[in-house]
């Protein structure tokens, strides 16, 4: 058994970054359940947004950032974002983040529901693969043990305080526990809980899965965005088409190549991404198809294959120049909006358990996610842990104040008839015809028995699969029991059977372990 000042589960952003920044107030250990280059954080094309352009301030980057969140983003959490952005830049820009630049300035562009260009971004759209290698390298040749390979299976808590945690050598199948003063979350999503998706396949839920089973709570886990364009080509999994494409000038255009966004938002093509993969949908099923498409091809071919080397280059691959044709394209889940509740710096009802990036909800991205303030929230809030933990030893966390209802998930105890575990794609279809971009009652009452049943019927886990299958049963029933007690139209969630907002749902959905 081993010690550590710092144990963080994790490899992407928010484990690299924050490893990087502990190290110099302790012993760090980073645990990975695959290689260090495996997370979503290197499918991350669009950028990190802050108000360093002229004209810009962090008032406007907080103003859009409430805006999007449709009434339930925490507005002290999102000052915090918007003001502290600018400093978190300067800080990647030091670690070696090669953002782009012209004329020696740091090139800004524009993504949908910003006011004002404030995207920055590297390697045109390749920006988190730029910023995971930059960091998976100054973790390498630091002090800091890296153990690949290694699935963390279950926290280990004693008095309402984290003692470190026990974890599976994916290799060999041996358990090894590890102890710890702080243990910080960084798994990433979820969005292997949808049959169309666009993120990596190690994003299964599993901080998800191991903080609720400690013991901590769980926010906001109905509202899953779903990015509205991903590429849609038979035979080819799902690939981001980012939103900056529309940013720059991309239309959107149905099988008749009719631009329908106007008929749906003011913003058009720049609509919130809720909107936007909504409008998708239903130009869909008008169209008896089963995609719409970007049309960039009115921009200079020169500027196409620049700004966007990735999606030109992974297109040209499939046969498809997106210089000369559209884009075919329709919505998949993205980016796990709720997920750990954690305060300002971090901090779960755990004492000494933590929480970063996509795993965490730190109330900032609300119903509704503003684009690329994700990677933001990273380094923000990983920023303030490590404040946090150098300061002290153990403090019980501070709670938040924010309006909410805690839950515990519901015995469903009327299901009579035998059921088999699932296999992943029999879990991802569910979640995707029952808890996808439109809901209602009744898809959503069938999923939540289901997903109960399939959750009694899981066998004790052995290894790496069989724990990713438990864990996505277990965060597949949290979002669909969350959206079934959402009785309203918010954000990112819609319900055909209520589709509009309340004020009486302007709160958060807790759920706590029995």
């Amino acid at each position: 058994m081993s010690y550590h000042d710092y144990i963080i589960v994790g490899s992407g952003i928010a484990g690299l970054y924050t490893a990087l920044l502990a190290k110099e107030q302790g012993s760090v250990l980073v645990i990975t359940k695959g290689s260090i280059n495996d997370c979503n954080t290197r499918y991350a094309q669009g950028g990190i947004a802050a108000a360093i352009g002229k004209g810009d301030s962090p008032h406007l980057h907080f103003r859009d950032t409430i805006t999007a969140g449709d009434g339930l983003c925490d507005e002290k959490t999102v000052r915090i974002l918007a003001n502290e952005a600018p400093a978190r830049i300067a800080e990647l820009v030091n670690f070696g983040v090669p953002f782009d630049t012209l004329d020696g300035k740091i090139t800004l562009t524009l993504e949908a529901a910003h006011s004002i260009p404030r995207i920055l971004h590297a390697g045109g759209d390749a920006t988190g693969e730029h910023i995971e290698v930059t960091l998976s390298r100054l973790v390498r040749a630091s002090e800091i043990k890296l153990i690949e390979d290694c699935l963390a299976t279950k926290i280990l808590v004693e008095n309402g305080t984290v003692q470190g945690i026990k974890a599976l050598d994916c290799r060999t199948g041996s358990t090894t526990e590890f102890n710890c003063r702080s243990l910080i979350l960084a798994t990433g999503g979820a969005g292997q809980l949808f049959k169309f998706n666009t993120n990596s396949d190690i994003a299964t839920g599993d901080g998800i899965a191991l903080a609720f089973q400690a013991g901590a709570e769980i926010m906001d886990m109905e509202f899953f965005q779903f990015h509205p364009t991903a590429l849609r080509l038979p035979g080819v999994t799902p690939f981001l088409i980012s939103e900056a494409v529309r940013g720059e000038g991309g239309i959107l255009r149905n099988t008749n190549g009719y631009p329908f966004m106007p008929d749906y938002s003011p913003q058009g093509d720049l609509a919130p991404r809720d909107v936007v993969a909504r409008s998708i949908l239903y130009e869909i099923q008008k169209t008896d198809s089963d995609r719409v498409f970007v049309d960039i091809t009115h921009l200079p071919p020169h500027f196409t294959t620049t700004r966007f080397p990735h999606i030109f280059q992974f297109c040209l691959d499939h046969g498809l120049d997106i210089t000369r044709e559209p884009v075919p394209v329709a919505p998949a889940a993205h980016y796990m909006m709720g997920g750990i509740k954690t305060n300002i710096w971090g901090e779960t009802n755990i004492t000494g358990l933590f929480a970063a990036g996509e795993t965490a909800c730190t109330g900032v991205h609300g119903a509704n996610r503003l684009a690329s303030n994700s990677m933001l929230e990273v380094v923000v809030f990983s920023k303030r842990i490590i404040a946090k933990t150098g300061k002290q030893t153990r403090q019980k966390a501070a709670p938040h104040t924010w309006a909410s209802n805690t839950h515990h998930l519901p015995n469903h105890g009327g299901i009579s008839k035998s059921v088999t575990a699932p296999d992943f794609s029999t879990l991802q279809g569910l979640l995707w015809e029952k808890v996808g971009v439109i809901r209602h009652r009744e898809g959503l009452t069938e999923a939540v028995a289901i997903l109960a049943a399939w959750q009694k019927s899981l066998s004790s886990p052995t290894n790496r699969v069989s724990y990713e299958r438990n864990n996505l049963v277990l965060a597949g029933r949290l979002v669909t029991e969350a959206a079934l007690l959402r009785k309203e139209s918010r954000g990112a969630h819609f319900r055909t059977d209520h589709p509009r907002s309340l004020p009486r749902w302007q709160r958060h959905i807790v759920f706590a372990a029995n």
